[in-house]
């Protein structure tokens, strides 16, 4: 199951519509790093651990 949002692609003759990455059973790109929102790739700065910096 995936979900389909539309949007014609003008490369291929009657597709008019984009399956939505990361979503459902569509998995998303993980080391994605630009235009990470249209692939479902998560923010790779989002899981550093700043608990691990040492104090001065």
């Amino acid at each position: 199951m995936v979900l389909i949002r539309g949007g014609r692609v003008k490369d291929s003759l009657g597709v008019k519509s984009h399956c939505i990455r990361g979503v459902k059973d569509l998995l998303g790109i993980p080391d994605r790093r630009r235009s990470r929102s249209k692939y479902g790739a998560e923010n790779p700065n989002r899981f550093i651990d700043f608990n691990d910096r040492i104090s001065l």
